[in-house]
């Protein structure tokens, strides 16, 4: 068996992803600015450049539609407006839990104290919690989103594990992001169980230099960690 005493999950693209399609936000974003339409969401997501800054949401979603405008030859639209249509447009109750994930997070609660580390803001997070079902299957909760330090800083990871009275040493994190998720637990002195998304039919990065301790092709093979398995 795993000697793990405490066991955390991210949230997004981990236990769930969201349900709305890109189309439907997108087409969103200019429905609410008031502003007719150019480009294709693929355009935006192309245009967005590395990671969300959640400290400036919208200004992170206001750069990549400037260049979507300047590519379409749309300058000096309001792309503020159009980030804020966006952010507005997303349902944070449309979401569902990726294969694996309801068994995954059983098999840790049989084994383990188990947490939930996600960058997002309470404010966002504990809507999908609810529509999930699962705002109590934590033993400790940190919503980093609304805290100075995000993952991959060690803070998220230390205050969970502060709340659960475990070391470090004796943990597991379990993530999507290779720099999010894989990095910071190894920084706050976590093992990491890194789980994908395919996007497109793309995944993350060779995760060879991040050296995760587990690779899981789904939340369905994380039972198997706990019970001894590779």
């Amino acid at each position: 068996m795993a000697p793990f005493d405490a066991i955390l999950f991210d949230l997004d693209n981990t236990l769930c992803t969201n349900d709305q399609s890109g189309e439907t936000v997108y087409a969103g974003a200019f429905d609410a600015a008031g502003l007719d339409r150019f480009g294709e969401p693929s355009d935006l997501w192309a245009s967005l450049d590395g990671p969300p800054d959640h400290d400036d949401h919208e200004g992170y979603l206001a750069d990549g539609f400037e260049r979507v405008a300047a590519k379409h030859d749309r300058e000096g639209v309001d792309v503020r407006a159009l980030a804020r249509g966006f952010v507005e447009t997303v349902d944070h109750s449309a979401v569902s839990f990726r294969p694996g994930a309801e068994a995954a997070l059983a098999a840790a609660r049989e084994h383990a104290s188990v947490g939930l580390v996600t960058n997002g803001p309470e404010r966002r997070q504990s809507i999908k919690l609810d529509a999930l079902g699962i705002a109590d299957a934590f033993d400790s909760v940190v919503f980093a989103g609304d805290m100075p330090r995000r993952k991959p800083h060690p803070d998220p990871f230390d205050r969970a594990l502060e709340a659960l009275d475990v070391r470090a040493d004796a943990s597991l994190h379990v993530g999507d992001s290779l720099e999010f998720d894989v990095d910071g637990a190894h920084r706050a002195g976590l093992d990491a169980a890194w789980c994908p998304v395919e996007t497109d039919g793309k995944r993350d990065p060779d995760p060879t230099s991040y050296a995760p301790a587990y690779v899981l092709r789904s939340l369905a093979d994380f039972p198997a960690i706990l019970d001894g398995g590779p």
